[in-house]
C-alpha cells in the first residue's frame, strides 16, 4: 500500500466525520478498508456508516 493511498483514506475519513483523536488509533489497513466502504456508500449515509464502522471495530464508543 502506498503512502498516497493511506493519506487519501485518512482525508476521506476526516471529511465524513471521523474524530482526529479516534482516527489516530485506527490502523492504516482499517483506514483504507473504511474509506473504500465509505466511497461506495450513498452520500447522505456516509457519516452514519463511518461511525457505525468505527463502533463495530472498537474505535468509537457506543452512544449512551
Amino acid at each position: 500500500m502506498t503512502d498516497s493511498v493511506a493519506v487519501d483514506a485518512k482525508r476521506i475519513l476526516l471529511r465524513y466525520g471521523a474524530p482526529i483523536a479516534v482516527l489516530d488509533r485506527v490502523s492504516e489497513a482499517h483506514r483504507v478498508e473504511f474509506a473504500r466502504i465509505i466511497a461506495k456508500t450513498p452520500l447522505p449515509e456516509r457519516q452514519d456508516r463511518l461511525k457505525e464502522l468505527l463502533r463495530e471495530h472498537g474505535y468509537l464508543a457506543d452512544p449512551d
